[in-house]
């Protein structure tokens, strides 16, 4: 007996089959036979939906400032490890280690 392997389902038919339930016209036996999907995915698909309905309206300005933080984050760790890189570029050097400059990498 073969395995049957689990189906993979678009975010776009998922959407579709989604919003169908959500507009009632249909109960989720009938839309279920028409999509060939179980109407228990169909009620997640739905929920998901509905929870995450509000996102498609928020304002881009609340996601360019989160941007913004992990930029800042970015940066900062940048800076942190440009100072440890140095202090150990200074500390090999007093050890007699010689350090490669960044133009002998290529």
């Amino acid at each position: 007996m073969k395995k049957q392997s689990r189906r993979k389902f678009t975010a776009e038919f998922k959407a579709r089959v989604a919003l169908e339930a959500v507009k009632n016209e249909m109960t989720l036996a009938q839309l279920s036979q028409k999509f060939e999907v179980s109407p228990i995915m169909i009620s997640r698909w739905k929920a998901e939906l509905v929870d995450r309905m509000a996102m498609v309206f928020e304002s881009k300005h609340d996601s360019v400032e989160g941007e913004d933080l992990e930029t800042e984050k970015l940066y900062a760790q940048i800076g942190q490890l440009k100072v440890e890189n140095d202090f150990l570029k200074k500390s090999a050097r007093k050890l007699g280690i010689t350090v490669p400059d960044k133009s002998s990498w290529s």
